[in-house]
């Protein structure tokens, strides 16, 4: 372990070394790199070190990327599942050359001065509160979508981003995906006039769940730690690693699993902040089992400004809209604009004619969970070392993901109290709903809770 002082020597130097990614990404250099001929491909002085909160799919792949990058170096994995650990250290020492240290309990990780950052790809009841631990430690932090769990969490990440003065991304991808970041200046430059709606989608055929049975924990996995936060419950064969996406007490279902994206392309392109009015139909449908989130939801938000948006989520159900199983499609005065899943647009006239086409440059599979875009991606990691860096301006601060992650809660909780919920266009706030308020925060297990 390095001391103090050359700790603090290294940090010096790479808040003082200019970065090349800004080039790369305003050049478009890296979409165009394979797999092997991109990694690590700046600068060898400046790197950062990278510590990786949960690494079994996701995490996985995120790491991968990270230790791709040759101003970055992952030296620590923390995982509750020792398999995952194992499997992550292998995959890493394959990209950087060097095998990471790892922790069960990531707070370890946070303890060691030598950490600038941390990456956060643990289950979405975690997001906030490692976030929030993180930044008290003096890191810096990647956390994937959704940021928070409920939207009193994402409103402590805002403050606290702030009060420690600390770069937190949200993995928000495609806000650095050039294509898309093209289309979205086109719409905003008037490419189909004033835009009025907008809907965003995501299709898949996830099977059923079934009925978990109370079964002893397994060896590889520390399931106190894994719940963290959350309030104690038995552990059931049928939660971890996935399914708990679709329980409440640690999930928030596919709206914010992959609806986060697609709103946060829908409220970035009709540049809105806050909704007045948020409803939500749909429900369990396909299977009878443990699933408690909705399989099939619409979710409807309307502005004050004069427009819609809707989110249309199919998880049982993956015929595609628009050819594309994840997407959105801009509505306005003089025609639509669609950005489907990849890194492209196409415009059309009123009639439906395509009058321009923005393709992919690279191969994109948005149903992978763990990988879908790896090139594309490290403009987003790249974009957040620049901030380190340099200062330069997030592509998915803190503020925009929380705002993001907020219209898909409320979706959410309009759905589970089974009516539309009217919202302070101020501040993202339900109004004069006790039983709608009550889902605002949740419940924390006895010296978990998130505070700030």
């Amino acid at each position: 372990m390095k001391s103090n002082s050359s700790s603090s020597s290294r940090r010096s130097f790479i808040k003082k070394t200019a970065a090349s990614s800004a080039f790369i990404a305003a050049a478009g250099i890296l979409p165009q790199f394979s797999a092997k001929s991109y990694a690590r491909i700046l600068g060898a002085n400046n790197r950062i070190n990278v510590s990786m909160m949960g690494v079994n799919s996701r995490g996985k792949a995120l790491a991968q990327n990270f230790a791709s990058q040759n101003n970055a170096e992952v030296i620590h994995v923390c995982d509750v599942d020792s398999r995952a650990i194992a499997n992550c250290l292998s995959v890493v020492k394959e990209r950087q050359g060097r095998v990471p240290k790892s922790y069960t309990d990531f707070r370890k990780s946070l303890e060691s001065k030598d950490v600038d950052a941390m990456v956060i790809a643990a289950p979405d009841h975690w997001h906030a509160p490692a976030s929030l631990l993180a930044m008290e430690a003096g890191k810096h932090v990647y956390v994937e979508k959704p940021c928070s769990h409920n939207p009193n969490e994402g409103e402590i990440l805002v403050r606290a981003a702030k009060k420690y003065g600390k770069v937190i991304q949200m993995g928000n991808q495609r806000r650095s995906w050039p294509n898309v970041v093209e289309g979205i200046n086109a719409l905003k430059a008037g490419a189909i006039g004033r835009v009025y709606f907008g809907k965003g989608w995501y299709t898949n055929n996830r099977t059923s769940i079934g009925i978990g049975k109370e079964v002893e924990v397994p060896k590889w996995l520390d399931w106190d730690l894994w719940q963290g936060p959350a309030p104690r419950m038995k552990y059931k064969d049928n939660i971890v690693h996935y399914n708990w996406h679709w329980l409440w007490h640690w999930g928030t279902g596919e709206a914010l699993n992959n609806g986060t994206h697609m709103i946060d392309l829908l409220r970035w392109g009709m540049q809105v902040d806050y909704p007045i009015k948020v409803g939500s139909n749909g429900g369990r449908y396909r299977y009878q089992d443990d699933w408690e989130t909705p399989d099939t939801q619409v979710i409807n938000l309307d502005f004050a400004e004069g427009l819609s948006m809707s989110w249309e989520g199919r998880s049982c159900n993956g015929k595609p809209i628009e050819g594309s199983s994840v997407g959105v499609m801009f509505y306005g005065e003089n025609g639509s604009m669609l950005i489907p899943g990849g890194n492209s647009y196409s415009i059309f006239d009123l009639e439906g004619n395509l009058v321009k086409e923005v393709k992919n440059t690279q191969e994109i599979d948005p149903r992978n969970n763990s990988n879908p875009a790896e090139l594309l991606d490290a403009l987003h990691i790249q974009n957040m070392f620049s901030a380190i860096q340099n200062g330069t301006s997030l592509n998915a601060d803190i503020d925009s993901g929380h705002k993001s992650t907020l219209l898909v809660q409320l979706g959410n909780i309009a759905q589970r109290t089974g009516r539309s919920l009217n919202i302070d266009p101020n501040n993202g706030h339900i109004l004069q709903d006790s039983d709608a308020q009550k889902l605002w925060s949740r419940a924390y297990e006895n010296g978990w809770e998130m505070k700030l």
